[in-house]
C-alpha cells in the first residue's frame, strides 16, 4: 500500500467517526499543552531567580552576620549571630585594597510621611557604594553623597513609586520627608527597578547607614557587600574577609555568600521542579492514549467487515496493521500539533499578564512532547492494529 494511499484511508476513516476522533484528539491535544505549559513555568522560574541574581552583577561577596555551622542551612540561620560593624567595614576596607567597594548595609521599616501623606516602606541605610554595587541609577537629583560612613546626613534618596505617592505632582527635590521621628531632605529618585530579591525598589527610602543605625538602635550592619573587579577575585575576597573578620571577633563568627552560588543551587532546584513538572503533565499524555485505543479497539469492532474486504482484495497483515497505527499516529500528531498552538496562546496570555516573568518553553520540552505525543499514539495503537490483523478474512466479511 502506498503511502500516500494510506494516509488518505486514513484520514477518511477518522473523519468518518468525527466525535469520537475529536475526543482522542482533545485529549493528546490537553497533554501537550499541559506538558508544554508547565515546563514553561519551570523555566521561567528558573530564568526569573537567575535574572534577579545577574542584575547584581557576577563579582559581589555577600557578608552576612551569624555562622552557617549545618551544610544546606540558609545563611544567617546557622547559630546566633555576632554584631557587624562600621569598625568591621573599615577594617575589611584596609584589609581587601583590591576591591573595588565595600559597602555596609542596616535594614528596617519605618513610616515616612510628607505633609498629610504618609506610607510605611523598608528603610535601607546605606553608602555611596550602593548604588553601583546594585546596579541602580539616579532619575533626578544624586544619590548619598561621598561622606563618612559614621556621620549620618539627613537626606534621603527616594524609590519613584514613594515619590510619586508623597509628593504627587510636586518636585520631591529639597523637599523634607519625616522617616519615623527623622526629619530628611530629599536628595534624589531612583529610576524604575521593580522587585530585586524580594525588595521593591521603587518603594523604599535610602538614608545614610550611620543614619539608619542611629534610627533603629541597632549596632550590627545587615549585610556588607564586598565588590571586587573580577570574579577571579571572589575566593580571594573571601578568604580575606574571613580572616580579618576572624581576627577581630576571635572567631569566625560570619557566613560569606556569592550571588553565582545562591543563583546556582537555586537554579539546579527548580530544573528539578521542571522536569517533575514535565512528568505530571506526561501523564495526562499517557491517559490520552489510552482514549485512543479505546477509539481504536471501538474501529476495529465496527468495521470488521471492511477488514475483511481489504484482507479479501489482496491486502496482507502488514497492510491492515499499518492503516490502524496510521490513524493512531494522526490522531497523535494533530494532536500534538492543536497542543502547541493551545501552549503558545498560554505562554502569550501569561506574558502579558505578568510581563517580568519569562514563560518560554525549553526546546527540549516542546520536541519531547511532540515525540512522546507520537510515541503514545503509535504504542496505545498497536493492540487495536494487531487484533484487527488476527481477524479472519472469511468470518470478517460475513459479519454485517
Amino acid at each position: 500500500m502506498k503511502v500516500l494511499d494510506l494516509l488518505s484511508f486514513s484520514s477518511g476513516a477518522l473523519v468518518m467517526h468525527r466525535l469520537r476522533s475529536l475526543l482522542s484528539l482533545v485529549g493528546v491535544a490537553i497533554g501537550v499543552a499541559a506538558v508544554v505549559v508547565l515546563t514553561s513555568l519551570g523555566e521561567g522560574a528558573r530564568r526569573y531567580v537567575r535574572g534577579q541574581f545577574e542584575s547584581l552583577g557576577t563579582n559581589l561577596l555577600i557578608v552576612l552576620p551569624g555562622k552557617v555551622e549545618t551544610t544546606g542551612a540558609m545563611p544567617g540561620m546557622g547559630g546566633a549571630p555576632n554584631d557587624l560593624t562600621l569598625g568591621d567595614v573599615e577594617a575589611l576596607r584596609r584589609g581587601i585594597p583590591f576591591a573595588k567597594r565595600i559597602v555596609p548595609i542596616a535594614m528596617g521599616s519605618e513610616t515616612v510621611s510628607h505633609a498629610e501623606r504618609r506610607r510605611q516602606v523598608a528603610i535601607v541605610g546605606a553608602t555611596a557604594g550602593f548604588l553601583e554595587a546594585r546596579r541602580l541609577a539616579v532619575a533626578a537629583g544624586r544619590f548619598l553623597p561621598e561622606s563618612d560612613m559614621d556621620r549620618g546626613a539627613p537626606v534621603a534618596v527616594l524609590g519613584c513609586d514613594l515619590a510619586r505617592e508623597l509628593f504627587r505632582a510636586d518636585n520631591p527635590l529639597g523637599g523634607l520627608v519625616r522617616v519615623g521621628e527623622w526629619r530628611m531632605r530629599v536628595i534624589g529618585v531612583l529610576e524604575p527597578r521593580g522587585m530585586q530579591l524580594g525588595l521593591d525598589l521603587d518603594d523604599l527610602a535610602i538614608v545614610p547607614v550611620a543614619s539608619a543605625m542611629r534610627m533603629f538602635n541597632r549596632r550590627s550592619l545587615f549585610r556588607v557587600l564586598v565588590e571586587v573587579n573580577s570574579p577571579a577575585q571572589i575566593d580571594l575576597a573571601k578568604e580575606r574577609t574571613l580572616a580579618i573578620l576572624a581576627a577581630r571577633h576571635g572567631e569566625e563568627d560570619v557566613t560569606c555568600v556569592t550571588q553565582d552560588s545562591v543563583a546556582g543551587a537555586l537554579a539546579a532546584i527548580l530544573a528539578v521542579l521542571t522536569l517533575a513538572l514535565a512528568g505530571i503533565a506526561g501523564i495526562s499524555l499517557s491517559v490520552a492514549g489510552i482514549g485512543i485505543m479505546n477509539v481504536m479497539l471501538v474501529s476495529v469492532s465496527e468495521r470488521t467487515p471492511e477488514v475483511g474486504l481489504l484482507r479479501a482484495v489482496g491486502a496482507q497483515r502488514g497492510d491492515v496493521r499499518l492503516v490502524f497505527l496510521a490513524e493512531a499516529g494522526m490522531l497523535a500528531v494533530v494532536g500534538g500539533a492543536v497542543g502547541l498552538i493551545l501552549a503558545w496562546v498560554a505562554t502569550r496570555v501569561l506574558e502579558l499578564l505578568y510581563p517580568a516573568f519569562p514563560a518560554t518553553p525549553p526546546a527540549w520540552a516542546v520536541v519531547a512532547a511532540l515525540l512522546v505525543s507520537l510515541v503514545v499514539g503509535l504504542v496505545f495503537g498497536v493492540l487495536p492494529a494487531m487484533r484487527a490483523t488476527r481477524l479472519d478474512p472469511v468470518a470478517a466479511l460475513s459479519r454485517q
